[in-house]
């Protein structure tokens, strides 16, 4: 995934291997989450405070930022993740990529303190 062309390939349904590492990922994911809930049997290991799923629901505010990171990932062809990994095998090119992301997350952050003020926090969701 550090690699771009490896990415756009999957986006233009040419090689489907990424799906296989996503779809690995994704299930080592949900059997650890499933079994580590059961064992810590609700308390964290570290702190001993009670531990459990947050489930948020799927608003507006999610599908936007899917969709934004989505657009990026197909523009970039690199996850903001590998993009920083890619840095180690000397893709300097991928800079003006987290650039990028730097400036999308403090825009984001910019706007949404601007919609707070003006419509106080209580009104929009996901603000706490």
């Amino acid at each position: 995934m550090a690699r771009p062309e490896v990415v756009l390939d999957f986006l233009q349904f040419q090689d489907f291997g990424l799906l296989f590492v996503m779809g690995g990922a994704a299930a080592v994911s949900a059997v650890t989450f499933t079994l580590g809930a059961d064992v810590l049997r609700g308390t964290a290991p570290l702190t001993g405070r009670a531990y459990g799923r947050r489930v948020k629901q799927l608003d507006r505010n999610v599908l936007v930022g899917g969709a934004i990171f989505g657009v990026g990932w197909g523009l970039s062809g690199i996850c903001p993740g590998a993009a920083y990994a890619s840095l180690g095998v000397g893709n300097w090119p991928i800079l003006w990529a987290i650039g990028g992301m730097f400036l999308g997350a403090y825009a984001q952050g910019y706007a949404r303190s601007v919609l707070a003020d003006r419509r106080g926090a209580e009104g929009i969701p996901g603000a706490d």
